[in-house]
């Protein structure tokens, strides 16, 4: 039995760095590297009696890891950075930066890794005593490139059992993966080629035009982001594994709090489990509190990317979110919206479009090429210039994205559209598909917008 699962996960293990490969295999030595660091380490630590030395080898995993992740990702962020600072006091620098290719998923595996010699460290897991095991949690093919960013406490132990197909499984997983093509193919990829045209020509557009593009990015990051998640979670239980959920229908949140909790779901536990709490989470002083707040929130807008609008985005989500901390109301919506009801009250509703305004407004400093553009974006829209030009996408996105959202609304308490009647949902396997393959050939090909984080 055992020889069996490990020929599973050797088969698995191979398929993943053939499949990570096939962008660059340079950078299958990276993960490798990362890999083997992490694997010894954690065995260091388990091995070790003496606390102190336990966190001389967890400090070599965080040192690794994230000394990767900064090279590959910020350091040409960190030298242009400094090259402006010297020069805004009237001092040139001749420093450089370098041709640095950034390796697709290195934030996603960096810390799952990561997070493995932690909960090591914690004695929350046993390490992994068989390399070939541990190798294929961290190369997991499905999840490697844009997740979900999976614990080791979950995703490892299904590598050392029995897996066996599973009818039910399998059709759960077919369901979100199309369902995960039509939130990417169908709405992200619509909504993309009047996003791309809108930003990149703000300066000439009204208010109106410059609200839609906004609405429209908030769409297409959401149906970018969870579609790729779904197709994820979908193929991972094609092979009988369990991957935890990333989404929960986040733009029904009726406050920022909620949003978190339904956004992105494994980063923001990450983020929560690893540095929120160890820096003392929700309790002490309020001023420690906002502070941990903060901290979170802009580590969290710096891990997307080298760029100041990430961290900007970052700083306003905890802005919008240190009201409710300080009135104790950030666990006040913890359950399903509407949940005994078809619609919601007039004071829901009022809060899910109050929440997906903030969070849209957030959003344009996520999509801006620099921060100058970004408060360019949100100047002209309150410009009310009548010399702007109006830009206009027709009904077919707009229908589409009423469609999705009722959709949504239907199933919110569910993972993907289930339908009972046996005519009906084959009907709807065809629909779906055609409209996949439909707007697959219409729209431009778009790359996961994760991909480059």
């Amino acid at each position: 039995m055992q020889k069996r699962i490990q020929y599973q996960n050797i088969l698995i293990l191979i398929a993943s760095y053939v499949f990570y490969g096939w962008w660059d295999w340079r950078f299958l030595s990276l993960i490798l590297f990362s890999t083997v660091v992490d694997f010894f380490v954690a065995k260091a630590i388990r091995n070790t009696r003496i606390k102190r030395k336990k966190k001389h080898f967890l400090y070599i995993s965080i040192f690794v890891n994230l000394g990767l992740l900064a090279f590959f990702k910020y350091f040409n962020f960190f030298i242009e950075s400094f090259v402006e600072l010297f020069q805004s006091i009237g001092i040139q620098s001749n420093i450089s930066t370098l041709n640095i290719i950034l390796p697709v998923g290195i934030s996603f595996y960096t810390f799952q890794t990561l997070s493995y010699t932690i909960d090591v460290y914690r004695e929350k897991i046993e390490p992994s005593h068989q390399f070939i095991n541990f190798a294929t949690f961290v190369a997991f093919f499905p999840q490697l490139v844009a997740g979900p960013i999976e614990r080791a406490t979950n995703l490892l132990p299904q590598f050392l059992v029995k897996r066996v197909f599973q009818y039910e499984k399998a059709v759960s997983g077919v369901q979100l993966i199309l369902w995960g093509f039509f939130k990417k193919i169908v709405i992200a990829d619509s909504c993309a080629m009047y996003v791309n045209v809108i930003f990149e020509n703000s300066e000439v557009y009204n208010a109106p035009t410059l609200i839609l593009g906004a609405v429209l990015f908030a769409f297409q990051i959401y149906g970018d982001f969870s579609g790729y998640s779904d197709i994820a979670i979908g193929v991972a239980r094609l092979f009988g594994f369990d991957l935890m959920t990333n989404f929960k229908k986040p733009y029904f949140s009726r406050d920022i709090a909620e949003f978190w909790r339904r956004w992105h779901i494994s980063l923001s536990t990450w983020f929560r489990d690893y540095v929120y709490i160890p820096l003392g989470g929700s309790k002490g002083t309020q001023g420690k509190k906002i502070r941990n707040v903060f901290i979170i929130f802009l580590v969290s807008g710096f891990w997307h990317g080298a760029n100041w609008t990430f961290i900007f985005w970052g700083f306003l989500n905890a802005l919008f979110f240190i009201p409710l901390l300080i009135l104790q109301k950030n666990r006040t919506h913890t359950n399903v919206v509407a949940e005994n009801s078809i619609l919601p009250s007039f004071r829901e509703f009022f809060q899910i479009l109050s929440t997906f305004t903030i969070v849209t407004f957030a959003w344009i400093f996520f999509r801006a090429e620099n921060i100058t553009a970004a408060f360019q974006y949100i100047e002209n829209i309150f410009s009310f210039s009548s010399n702007k030009t109006a830009y206009s996408i027709g009904l077919e996105v707009p229908m589409l994205l009423i469609a999705f959202v009722l959709i949504e609304w239907i199933i919110r308490k569910k993972e993907a559209p289930t339908i009972q009647n046996k005519y009906l949902r084959w009907a709807y396997y065809v629909g779906i598909t055609q409209l996949i393959l439909f707007y697959s050939e219409k729209n431009e090909v778009v790359d996961f917008i994760y991909f480059q984080f």
